[in-house]
């Protein structure tokens, strides 16, 4: 089988990709902090930001092609640390880039619904991008190196992400399950919608893409939903009856980075190319039976 090279294999979008992609390709998988095994994937420890040993993995394993995953994603830290954010999100994303396009190679790069600023939703890949954090920002500088650098790259929108805790990574999923199941109040957003998918769903798109090899892509589900009313069908789908939500507002939770209220994609170019998220409802019951 040909090599495929997985960064940020510990995540939680990583791992989950390694799990799917095994099946067809001899998978290398590389991680920076925290160690793990995955059965039928071969991994590196290595800082992606040292471009040496980047260069170095690639002599080394000679990939037929790569899916750059790995990222600092949460918003928050970004924003109060934008130098790491880029020297990961954009630096290392560009090498790898370049990296592709030496060797003539597919490029496979998982970007963000935030690219967007929120104010009309359901984005198409033609819409502009106009970021409103650090991270969302780094993010679009990535998306224009990369392709500037190889045009080749398919860049991958990535939606709001959920399901189980992976060895060495969690999902929005379980800090709610927990505060819910502890009979506590969790307050979620009525005014911030998003288009989430499953960790496998997205990892299923990142294949196609893969498959495909196309420019920008938009990866969301096919559901527009805010986080309160994702919430209610949380408690639903995992019969939590003691279950205490409450609705609130963007504006009523201070965070070092701000919040786009409405990056729902319109993902109908993935969807024509054959990529087929089931409903909110049945990814849920999928997760609740398998965690």
């Amino acid at each position: 089988m040909k090599k495929l090279l997985i960064t940020g294999s510990s995540g939680f979008l990583g791992w989950h990709l390694c799990e799917l992609a095994k099946q067809k390709w001899d998978v290398y998988g590389t991680y920076f902090s925290h160690n793990l095994d995955i059965e039928g994937t071969k991994l590196v420890k290595l800082d992606l930001t040292d471009f040496s040993e980047l260069k170095k993995l690639f002599q080394e394993i000679q990939p037929s092609a790569v899916i750059h995953t790995a990222a600092q994603s949460q918003p928050n830290f970004c924003q109060t640390h934008p130098e790491e954010s880029l020297s990961i999100n954009v630096t290392a994303s560009l090498n790898i880039a370049g990296l592709c396009a030496d060797n003539s190679i597919p490029c496979v790069f998982t970007s963000t619904d935030l690219v967007f600023d929120g104010l009309k939703g359901f984005y198409k890949e033609t819409d502009s991008v106009n970021p409103v954090n650090i991270y969302g920002e780094h993010k679009v500088i990535a998306e224009n190196g990369m392709l500037k650098r190889y045009p080749q790259t398919a860049i991958c929108r990535m939606p709001l992400m959920f399901g189980g805790a992976t060895p060495t990574a969690t999902s929005f999923l379980q800090s709610f399950l927990k505060t819910l199941q502890e009979g506590k109040e969790l307050k979620l957003f009525v005014d911030e919608f998003r288009t989430p998918v499953s960790g496998k769903t997205a990892a299923e798109g990142l294949l196609l893409a893969l498959d495909k090899g196309i420019g920008i892509i938009h990866l969301g589900g096919k559901e527009r939903i805010s986080r309160y009313d994702f919430g209610r069908l949380l408690v639903e789908i995992f019969d939590i009856p003691s279950a205490k939500i409450t609705a609130s507002l963007q504006k009523d939770v201070k965070m070092a980075a701000p919040r786009a209220s409405d990056v729902s994609l319109d993902s109908s170019k993935a969807f024509e190319l054959g990529y087929a998220p089931s409903s909110l409802r049945e990814q849920l019951f999928s997760v609740r039976n398998y965690r």
